[in-house]
Parts: C-alpha cells; structure tokens; sequence
C-alpha cells in the first residue's frame, strides 16, 4: 500500500506531502482543483512518460517521491532480478530537470522507467472512467474471465511458445520466399558446376597440358632435331664427342708442363663429360618420342574444355575456374542447407503446434469453468446496486487462430431488464450501469489479485442516491483486503471512507496552487453538506451529512 506522498514544483503543486492509511480514503473537490494533478503526481511515480510541462516553476526540478509498504506481497524476487535493495518501506522517486531530462529512483538506485512499469503493476491499479469504456473491449473482458480462471501462468507460458513459433514461422516464410526466388538461379548454377566438376581441373594442368601438345603436335620435327643433333654429336670421325677426345688427348700430352694447360685439360675433360651427358639425354628424350595422334586429339579435346570454360567464365586461367567452382558448390551447399534448414523449421513449427494447442485447451476449459462463477458474483453484486434483472451470457467459441491470450474469441452479452434481448455491453448498458458493472468486476478482481491498491476515478458516474450508497459500501467492504481510494463527487460515497481527503485551490499573491488536505471530523461533516448543498451550507444538508456519516 501506498503511506505517503511528497509533491514539489509539479503543475499547480508548489510543495506537498501527504500520508495516507489503509482502507477506505476518500478524495473530493470541485472540478478543477486538482484532483487530476494528484493522479498525474501518482501515474509519474508509477512509470508514465513526463515533460517540462510538468513543472510548476521551469528553472527548478519537479521531485515526486512515494513510499510503499510492500511486506505481506512477495516482491523479493522481482527486487533480486533487477537487482534492487529490497526494503519492507519502499521508496519510489521520480525527478524531471529544467533540462527535460527524467530520473527515476527505487530506493535511491537509479532504474529506468520499463523497471519502474513493472513494479508498478504489482503496486497500484488505477481505475479510470476511460477503464469504464474499456470494459466493452473483449481484451478486457478476457482478463477478466482469465483472472477468476487462475490462467495467468498458462497463459504465460502460452505466449513465450507463440512468440517463438511466430519467429519461427516468419523463418521459415523468408526461407521459402528465398527458396522460391534462388529456384531458377540455383539450377543455373548448379549446371555450371556441374560442367566445371566434370572438367577434372587441377591447378597448374593448363601448362603442363600445352607443353604436352607442343610435343605431340611437332613430335616429327623435334625428333629430326635431336637425331640430327645426335649424329653430329657421334659421327665415328667427325662427330663432336669424337673430336673433344681428341683435344683431351692432345692436352693431356702437354698437361705436365705447365699449370696453365693443365687447366685446360680440366676444363676440356669437364666440357667432355657434360657433353656425354647432353648426348645421353637426347638419346632418352628420342626414344621417348612417340607419334602418338590418339594422345594428342585427348589433349586437344582437354584444352578446348578449359578455353571454352575460361570464356564463358571470362577468366584467363585454371585457378579462376576452381575458385569459380568453389563459390558455385558454396551456393549448392547453401541451399542444400535451406532445405534442411525448412525442414528442421517445419518440425519445430508441428511440435510447436501441439504444444500451443495443448495449452490453448487448458486455457479454455478454465474459462468455461470460470463463467458460470463470474456471472453469479457479478449478478449477486449488481443486484445491491439496483439491478435486479440483470442477466449475463458470455459464451467462448474456439477458433483456428492463435491469439496472444489462447484460441478463444468471447461474446460478452448483457440484458439489464426482463423482456429485453441480450446486446453487447458498449452497445446496451448505460453510462451508470457500465459504473456499476465495473465496480463489480473490480470488486470481484480483488478477491483473486493480491494488488495493493487500488484507486477509483470517479466510478460513480451516472448513479446516485441509494445505488451510490449500494457502491461505497461495496468499496468499503473490498478495503477490507486492499486500500482503496475513491475520487467522488458524491456524498453517499464520500461518507464510507476511513479517512477524507480534500483537494483545493488557493490564491498566493499572483500565484494559484493545489493542496490536499486530511479533513477532520468538523471539516468533514461540513465538506459532505456542502456536496449535498452546495456552498452555502444548509441545517438540512448538516443534519443528512451526518446521518451519512453515521
């Protein structure tokens, strides 16, 4: 529950601090005097977005701290997650600086405003008369259905696996698109390595291939060439190695005489024996030499493939090829992959479905279970507050869909009088009997909510008299599990408080602020006949103020 407040520089509120009690607080005012602003005060400290607007006096900072008493709520663990200091008497402060810049603070550690929305849900509901209109949302109306079905853990659970079969879903959507797009291209591909793969191509063979054709396509020259050049060499008695052994000989005869001509028989004997081994060779190289047409036709055929890879690749070389058929295999791999990838998707998507189905039913037999309760208490409650005849049928249909809350849609139907055929609320109830039906829904909520506090904006729009009485006292029974504040314009309802608060406006100089004040037996007496009476307070108005207030 909320102890107190402490408001400085923030709209019409110079300074103001205020403590409040458990159960019932009532809060009244003329229109205009700022009771919205408290609200607003309260909805900062809560997480709502603030701006400079917000600032009473521009050059100075707005500062709106709150204090909790949050012992009997089990809180520890969200404080743990977010790693907070947990204290029993919880401090919540916000502060907006001249600069426009927002800080928010629990317990004097700084947290950012999506930390401070969530503990706030576990803090303070704030009913509306906008929440009134709500009412006719089926969202709405399913919370409400969900929270007396105790659904809220499955219905959590629900939803992390819909979000992860909704990724799961759009993966495989982009797989298939990417699939269906690649489709054409990839068979392209695919018959380019195809071609490539059925070339053989090997680093470095392109050379070793030409040098081959050379050979084979001269084999009739070459060899020519080299017989000549062995008959030259070999001649009996004019051959070349013939006549370097006669000049070995001749030098060998005069080698003694001097280290100069034995220098030349050296280097004669060196020339002679690299000599002998260049006849060998070509010897060899001759009788390797084979006319050998099938051979070259093969080779022919081979550089031919590579020439008319190269072109339609537009590279100039075998290695450009294999890097073109690397890439190629990456891209048929690839899809390979996708289409495991789809499968694999295609599954988890299939047992996913179970799951959420299986959930899905959960949810909906827990509703049907939970209707038949609502519609009792709400009927119960709405016959105190002056509808007899009131009739509920809400009926669930299960759907193919999954919505974010299971596969259920809802039709919340409604008949306020006998003869009268059952119509959607927003479209049937009136503005006072939408109030009355909120405030049964809320006082139902709280016997299954373990929320703190609760505060009405003015529920009593459109009632009055008895039925006003019917609702307060209904207020005052539900702060008996929770502090409730009321913000009323009537006096039926302002009479069943425990405390009264009373918001104002007051003239400083040329300055005008807002104040809220606790009333006081006297000053409360005379504030609830003055809302019978108006301001001039009447003996009548006292007497009914106090009968009230008895």
């Amino acid at each position: 529950m909320i102890t107190s407040l402490s408001i400085k520089n923030y709209a019409l509120i110079e300074k103001l601090s205020i403590d409040f009690s458990k159960g019932f607080s009532i809060i009244t005012g003329e229109t205009g005097a700022g009771k919205s602003i408290i609200l607003g005060a309260i909805g900062l400290v809560l997480g709502k977005r603030a701006d400079l607007t917000s600032l009473k006096n521009k050059e100075e900072k707005c500062v709106i701290e709150a204090h909790f008493e949050i012992s009997k709520y089990n809180l520890l663990p969200f404080f743990e997650e977010n790693d907070l200091d947990y204290e029993n008497d919880t401090i919540i402060r916000r502060e907006i600086l001249p600069s426009g810049k927002s800080r928010a603070f629990i317990n004097d550690s700084p947290v950012n405003l999506q930390e401070l929305q969530e503990l706030s849900l576990f803090l303070i509901d704030i009913h509306s008369q906008q929440q009134t209109q709500e009412l006719s949302d089926e969202t709405v109306q399913f919370e409400i259905i969900d929270a007396i079905a105790n659904n809220k853990e499955t219905i959590l659970e629900y939803q992390s696996l819909l979000k992860s079969y909704k990724s799961d879903k759009s993966k495989l959507n982009s797989l298939l698109k990417r699939q269906s797009e690649s489709k054409k291209e990839q068979e392209y591909n695919t018959f380019l390595l195809d071609e490539l793969v059925a070339a053989q191509l090997k680093a470095g063979e392109q050379e070793s291939l030409e040098a081959d054709f050379e050979k084979l396509n001269n084999v009739e020259i070459i060899k020519e060439s080299i017989d000549k050049s062995l008959a030259i060499a070999n001649e009996e008695q004019i051959g070349v190695m013939h006549n370097l052994n006669e000049i070995k000989t001749s030098l060998q005869r005069i080698a003694s005489f001097s280290t100069d001509y034995h220098s030349l028989l050296e280097r004669i004997t060196s020339v002679t024996i690299e000599f002998d081994d260049i006849s060998d060779e070509m010897n060899r190289c001759s009788e390797k030499l084979i006319n050998d047409p099938e051979q070259l036709d093969l080779i022919s055929q081979k550089l031919q493939v590579i020439f008319n890879l190269q072109k339609k690749h537009q590279v100039s070389s075998v290695e450009e090829l294999l890097e073109i058929q690397a890439n190629l295999e990456n891209s048929v791999l690839a899809l390979g992959n996708m289409e495991e990838e789809i499968a694999a998707l295609t599954i988890s998507i299939e047992q996913k479905t179970v799951e959420l189905d299986a959930f899905s039913t959960t949810i909906h037999r827990n509703r049907l279970d939970s209707i038949p309760v609502l519609s009792q208490k709400l009927i119960t409650i709405l016959e105190t507050l002056g509808m007899p005849n009131v009739r509920f049928n809400i009926d669930i249909t299960t759907t193919e869909t999954y919505f974010q809350n299971g596969k259920d849609e809802l039709q919340f139907l409604f008949s306020a009088n006998k003869g009268t055929d059952f119509g959607l609320l927003k479209k049937v109830a009136s503005g006072g009997e939408m109030s009355r039906i909120m405030l049964a829904v809320k006082a139902i909520l709280a016997q299954y909510s373990k929320l703190p506090t609760l505060i009405f904006d003015e529920i009593d729009t459109g009632v009055s008299g008895e039925i006003a009485i019917r609702m307060g006292e209904i207020m005052k029974e539900m702060s008996k599990e929770m502090q409730i504040f009321a913000i009323t314009h009537l006096p039926q309802i302002a009479a069943k408080g425990n405390a009264h608060f009373k918001v104002f406006k007051s003239t400083v100089g040329e300055d005008t602020l807002s104040e809220l004040k606790l009333l006081n037996g006297e000053e409360r007496l005379v504030e609830i006949a003055q809302m019978l009476s108006g301001t001039v307070v009447s003996d009548s108005a006292l007497n009914h103020a106090k009968a009230l207030l008895n």
